[in-house]
């Protein structure tokens, strides 16, 4: 029996290398793949860093003001219920504290912990280190790249 070529995957793309989505998730996962074996040394997810990293950096610009999960979960983009899980396994690893919010008893004020601030000092080195060399095939255009993604991610 010969096989129906109308059976086939009914795509709009000649070739795979031409869907923008397909491409997208590959380049994800071997940047993923990069991260993990950045971090490794510092016993963190990739999660677990962004989170620690964004923490630290709220807390530095929030003038003062407590932050929130909520802003946390914002600011890096996560899930709020998987950001709470991730705090708690911070938490125990006695980088981030949570604690009464002044202003908000529903909410919990977070804060890192000096252990925290100092591990994310020096994870975000080789996190940064590895992004140069993952991106180091784009040359000069990386800030363009940057600014196509910030497109996408705000739309």
């Amino acid at each position: 029996m010969i096989p129906d070529r109308k059976a086939g995957l009914r795509t709009g793309f000649a070739h795979p290398d031409h869907s923008p989505g397909l491409l997208l998730w590959q380049v994800t996962h071997r940047w993923q793949a990069a991260q993990r074996a950045a971090l490794a040394p510092f016993d963190l997810t990739h999660v677990q860093f962004v989170l620690l990293a964004a923490l630290t950096w709220l807390a530095e610009h929030s003038g003062g003001e407590p932050v929130t999960q909520r802003e946390l979960a914002a600011q890096a983009a996560t899930d709020p219920m998987m950001t709470s899980q991730v705090l708690r396994a911070l938490e125990q690893k006695d980088l981030v504290e949570r604690r009464e919010h002044p202003h908000d008893r529903r909410a919990r004020a977070l804060a890192p912990t000096k252990a925290g601030v100092a591990l994310a000092n020096r994870a975000i080195v080789a996190v940064e280190t590895c992004d140069r060399e993952f991106f180091a095939p784009l040359g000069g255009n990386t800030g363009e790249f940057a600014t196509a993604l910030r497109r996408l991610r705000d739309r």
